[in-house]
């Protein structure tokens, strides 16, 4: 399917498709996920969108990364945000941390299998740093490439790529997502969007694929039989649809790294869950989160998505809120930012005081540099103004909510000072919520990470209600 149609019917595609895997996997993938860990280097927060009760860590020193090995746990993860980053930029720091890593898993002596989180709608840093991690963790078997995000609705079938718009399977390279300023792309087929991200340098027709009907059919012996069987230093791109697809993948990894196969991994974010055997749950409510308290929370919107700006529209029409909009082009004046940034400080203190919950923003209008490195330069500066009135806050928020990914990392690394945080689990289906550790300004604080990309328009007024006042 190297050329897909516009759309294609959800219903009729997933009726034709084998039925999926009978057997229920999570028990067994949650026993042998102890034998090693999974570090999740992560590109941006939203990664942790599937599970619960898993440490995240903001520093990658080789200590900070063998004590989290000592522990043996079945996962954790790195925030590295390199999706902010320049290429430049996230070679460096996949360097330093590939280089930690390898000196604290020697050091630990626990096994590990590393996996590259990223978007499900193939935005971000590839292949460079896949190649990173292969140069000095390597060599692997394969990269294993499987953008599927079931809580999103992105599917992989027949090899190409699809983001679900109601009843519609859109390909990928037709949404907003593929006009990305910084990580653009035109193929939906996943062997041709390889060969298009890596300038030809690897051939569509050389990239290898487990389909679903070998996933369905053939369960995880036959999937694990596949990769074992893979020439060195091979890309397969892995179809799923449906979570069981996941979890039968995950067992089949398992299997072949205890064979003796070594992958590195490139995906969204449901394979990890599945390759620790959590399986989804029931959704965080009201009664899972602290108390009500003076003050108001926050909300902080800082993504340009088509989504979170419908997301925020509707929110913006719920009753006591207090809008606070900063017009970007006047940030990215040097002769009016600290004025804009005094007056929102000001209205931010007053209203949380005032226990009213606020929505600070950035206006909608996207403002783009040359090049890819001044687009990115031009979002540094409006993130650097979020990160600045986090920072400056003088009362502690009821809640913090961050919208899209480089905003809740910025918010959360250099707003709040979280160097370590546990995962509680997720308060809408991709929406996770982080309590913060002792050492960041608010500890214990019920943190909101929000995909830019994921919910539907009213999801953002949902998690709002969902905390008490």
């Amino acid at each position: 399917m190297s050329t897909p149609p516009a759309s294609l019917a959800k219903s009729a595609v997933f009726a034709a498709l084998p039925p999926v895997w009978p057997e229920d996997l999570l028990p067994a993938l949650a026993a042998a996920a102890k034998a090693r860990t999974l570090v999740v280097l992560d590109d941006d927060p939203t990664g942790t969108q599937t599970v619960r009760d898993v440490p995240v860590v903001t520093q990658w020193d080789a200590a900070t990364l063998g004590e989290e090995l000592r522990a043996a746990p079945p996962c954790f993860y790195i925030l590295t945000n390199s999706r902010s980053l320049t290429a430049d930029h996230s070679r460096e720091l996949h360097r330093e941390l590939a280089a930690n890593l390898r000196t604290a898993q020697a050091a630990s002596g626990r096994p590990i299998a590393v996996l590259s989180r990223s978007d499900s709608t193939l935005r971000g840093h590839f292949p460079l740093e896949t190649d990173i991690l292969a140069e000095i963790l390597g060599p692997f078997d394969a990269t294993i490439v499987m953008p599927y995000f079931e809580a999103g609705g992105r599917y992989t079938i027949d090899d190409t790529h699809f983001v679900a718009e109601q009843d519609r399977l859109v390909p990928a390279g037709q949404t907003p997502f593929a006009r990305d300023t910084v990580f653009g792309y035109r193929a939906s087929h996943l062997p041709s969007w390889v060969e298009e991200k890596t300038a030809g340098r690897i051939a569509a027709a050389t990239i290898a694929s487990v389909s679903l009907d070998t996933i369905r059919r053939g369960g995880p012996s036959a999937v694990a039989a596949q990769l074992r069987a893979l020439p060195r230093g091979s890309v397969c791109i892995v179809n799923a649809a449906a979570p069981r697809d996941a979890e039968v993948v995950a067992h089949a990894t398992l299997q072949a790294e205890a064979a003796g196969s070594r992958f590195v991994y490139r995906t969204a974010a449901s394979i990890v869950a599945a390759r620790i055997g959590q399986s989804a749950e029931t959704v965080l409510t009201a009664a899972d989160f602290n108390g009500a308290g003076p003050h108001g929370g926050l909300v902080v919107v800082g993504s340009y998505v088509p989504k979170t700006t419908a997301q925020l529209t509707h929110l913006l029409t719920q009753p006591g809120l207090q809008a606070i909009e900063l017009e970007v082009s006047a940030l990215l004046d040097p002769t009016s930012r600290g004025a804009v940034l005094v007056a929102a400080r000001t209205a931010l203190h007053e209203a949380l005081t005032a226990g009213r919950d606020c929505v600070l923003s950035t206006s909608r209008r996207l403002i783009t540099g040359s090049d890819d490195a001044a687009s990115l330069g031009i979002g540094r500066l409006v993130s650097d103004a979020l990160i600045e009135l986090v920072r400056s806050l003088a009362v502690r928020p009821r809640f913090l909510i961050a919208k899209g990914g480089i905003t809740s990392s910025d918010v959360a690394t250099l707003g709040l000072g979280v160097r370590r945080a546990m995962v509680r689990g997720q308060i809408l289906p991709g929406v996770p919520v982080w309590r913060t550790g002792p050492e960041s300004k608010f500890p214990g604080l019920d943190f909101v990470v929000f995909p830019g990309n994921v919910g539907g328009e009213t999801a953002l007024a949902e998690v709002v209600a969902k905390f008490p006042r």
